[in-house]
């Protein structure tokens, strides 16, 4: 194994903050797919590909598979420019400190936005072509004839005269040529392997159990270990007994972690746990202890009408139009603190000695978790590893924050030698989340004599991400959050898909002590609530078709159209419902797609809602792997419509209070509806789209409207079983 140049502790982990976030890992584990090994007995060509005599492939993928697909996206793309047979393919994950050591010839490991494919895939397919050529070179080379005479397909390289050899027989010779720079790519109207629904890679892992998580993973010697950090946040351990519990079944060690926790190591997870649960500890809780939900909501409230915010969106002079309508319309919506809950809680082993520190961890970044493991440890990077495992969720509590990680080592470094695999309990997982920002929302419509839309307003009022999680960005914008404003914003991957004459969309800033994180679609969630809920209200109000007045605001703005107009003819938007039916719609352009949802409810008794169907329309520009993406849109819905029903964490004395399934619940599968997808890529040269987080936010809108339709009332705050409505 070739380990990275020495390099300082602290200019690792500035500069791979500065590149966009940490360092990301995988290695030669007895599961999942293998690391890259820079020693490799097999000869690589470039770094994206290794072929074997056997002519079987190896494709190495940074990013990472937290059952979203990504490992079979991009071994196509890279298949697909190498032209070899796909039987044959295999993955394998190279590690950040090979990144490093090659310049970060990989690239980003970060897998959030929705960016795994989208953001790689020109250089992922610059890589698998340029082994092409390199193969086929190798092949001209041995038959001393001009390279444009041979052509590969399928793992084969035929010459002019008909002659065939395979890769894997000419692949020595080819791994000593140079490596082609920037080669041309296939136009995708080429592709054979890249947009096909093509099997997953790791599914028969999955099935049959071979597939290990995080969670699942043992090592020689390996002790476990549980923690509790301060319920409230930004308070700190005062004091415990760790006496108490010593002489308990299995107990080795009670150790305090950093200001903040206090951990328990025994031989079993669940000895740990116990003993924990019997420690005494007493908590300084700091000045947040009497904070509330009712407080917040307080303060958020307040924003809404203050004079001043961030402006993210501005056209014309919309509170002149305002001042001047003829009808206004206004409205004010809410969104909650919500959490990420995947079915595997937060967990990493680390085994430290003052020569080396190694962490395996399911993480959606590794390289953030090699930075982390860099500033607990106090070693060097050539000191370091992180081996990345597949996740069991992710929804990006995995991504910017690495505090399981940091909790790890930190626990390790007080056994040194000794594995220790920090696993959190299901109710530690809930009370130390980063959470799904809270946000108010007030929308002002203004109206002329003729009931022509002439302006709006859209105030938000809450939480930034960015202000936690990258203050230098929140500084260099002055103040401002960009993301706060997703499917509103003025231009770019996340643009306004209206065109308003008189438009303002600002942000007043208010920041509570509970820690915002990246949440499955993020932003677009509350955001196209408060804007495709308040557009059916502007509807309603000119007495128009909702259809008909989005529509009118399209104009310039083809690909949001094309998207509704989908959903809306599947759905039969122009047919009246069947009886007991109603329908609602909204669209959204996130992360550099074009979303759309129709829905078709029935309600019972005012409260009780049936979604039967919801009919979702996708342009992603370009697809990698439709049947991918339909289950991608489908597990989207099962999320967002989860969340509009069900899912809320409330503050009550500064600490979140629903602490287990029980209190923060999901849909069931009987509950699910029907979802016909609609992919339709556009192509050209727009930058592509994302696919695991847009569709997510249309579906609440969407349902939200239908159930106005069907009873006249508009929710505008969830979840809906605090109005006591349930989902069917």
């Amino acid at each position: 194994m070739n380990y990275l140049s020495k390099i300082s502790r602290r200019s690792f982990v500035i500069g791979s903050a500065a590149a966009g976030g940490g360092l990301a890992i995988g290695f030669d584990l007895p599961f999942g797919p293998k690391s890259a090994q820079a020693s490799a007995s097999e000869p690589e060509l470039g770094v994206w590909v290794v072929v074997k005599p056997d002519d079987s492939v190896i494709i190495r993928i940074a990013r990472s598979e937290m059952g979203q697909g990504t490992i079979t996206g991009l071994a196509q793309l890279v298949a697909e420019e190498l032209e070899c047979d796909w039987s044959k393919v295999s993955t394998e994950y190279p590690t950040p400190g090979q990144n490093v050591a090659r310049k970060r010839a990989w690239g980003s490991y970060s897998t959030g936005g929705s960016r795994g494919i989208r953001e790689s895939h020109e250089y992922v397919r610059q890589g698998g072509a340029a082994a092409r050529m390199m193969l086929i070179q190798a092949a001209a080379n041995e038959w001393k004839i001009p390279v444009e005479q041979c052509s590969a397909a399928n793992s084969i390289i035929t010459g002019p005269d008909g002659r065939k050899t395979t890769f894997g027989k000419v692949t020595e010779a080819a791994s000593k040529l140079p490596v082609p720079d920037k080669p041309k790519l296939k136009d995708p109207k080429d592709w054979k392997i890249a947009g096909k629904p093509l099997k997953r890679l790791d599914t028969a892992d999955k099935v049959t159990g071979k597939q290990i998580y995080g969670s699942d993973l043992k090592l020689p010697g390996m002790l476990n270990a549980a923690i509790k950090e301060c319920p409230v946040f930004g308070g700190k351990v005062k004091s415990f007994d760790a006496a108490r519990v010593a002489g308990m079944k299995g107990v080795k060690k009670v150790v305090q972690v950093g200001n903040t926790g206090v951990a328990v190591v025994a031989d079993t997870w669940w000895h740990a746990k116990t003993a924990l649960d019997a420690l005494p500890i007493v908590w300084d809780e700091g000045p947040n202890a009497k904070v509330s939900s009712s407080s917040i909501a307080d303060t958020l409230k307040q924003g809404l009408d203050a004079e001043q915010g961030f402006v993210g969106n501005k056209s014309g002079d919309a509170k002149a139009a305002i001042a001047s309508a003829a009808k206004k319309v206004e409205a004010v919506y809410s969104y909650p603190y919500q959490n990420h809950a995947p079915m595997e809680p937060m967990n990493a082993t680390a085994r430290y000695t003052a020569d080396k520190c190694e962490v395996w961890v399911p993480t959606q970044d590794g390289e953030a978790s090699f930075a982390a493991v860099l500033a607990a440890s106090g070693l060097p990077a050539d000191k370091c590893e992180v081996y990345k495992i597949n996740l069991g969720g992710g929804f990006g509590r995995r991504g910017a924050f690495q505090d399981y990680v940091h909790q790890a080592v930190l626990i390790a470094k007080e056994m040194p030698g000794t594995p220790i695999k920090l696993l959190w309990s299901r109710e530690e997982d809930m009370v130390q989340g980063r959470y799904h920002p809270v946000m108010q929302c007030k929308l002002v419509g203004a109206f002329d004599k003729d009931n022509n839309l002439t302006g709006m307003h859209m105030r938000l009022s809450g939480q930034s991400i960015l202000a936690a999680v990258r203050p230098a960005i929140v500084e260099q914008q002055k103040g401002r959050d960009p993301l706060a404003f997703q499917g509103v914003f003025e231009s770019g991957e996340h643009a306004f898909g209206y065109t308003i004459p008189n438009l303002l969309i600002d942000h007043a800033m208010h920041n509570p002590h509970v820690p915002p994180g990246f949440w499955r679609g993020v932003n677009i969630n509350q955001n196209c609530i408060f804007m495709e809920c308040f557009m059916d209200e502007l509807a309603h109000a000119a007495g128009q078709d909702a259809l008909e007045f989005r529509r009118k605001f399209l104009g310039k703005h083809p690909k949001n159209l094309a998207v509704l107009n989908a959903v809306a003819e599947k759905i039969g938007w122009d047919k009246p419902a069947p009886k007991g039916i109603y329908r609602g719609l909204a669209h959204m352009k996130a992360f550099a797609a074009y979303v759309a949802a129709a829905a078709e409810i029935s309600v019972t008794d005012g409260n009780k809602i049936k979604v039967h169907r919801i009919v979702a329309a996708t342009d992603p520009i370009y697809a990698v792997n439709p049947a991918q993406i339909d289950r991608q849109v489908a597990g989207s819905f099962v999320y967002g419509l989860s969340a509009l029903f069900l899912q809320e964490c409330t503050v009550k004395d500064g600490r979140i209070v629903e602490t287990n399934f029980d209190t923060y619940d999901s849909m069931r599968i009987a509950q699910m509806p029907k979802v016909e997808s609609i992919i339709m890529p556009s192509g050209g040269t727009d930058p592509w789209g994302g696919v695991g987080e847009p569709t997510i936010c249309v579906a609440a809108p969407a349902v939200l409207n239908a159930y106005f339709n069907a009873t006249g009332k508009r929710i505008r705050s969830i979840p809906l079983k605090n109005h006591g409505i349930t989902m069917v």
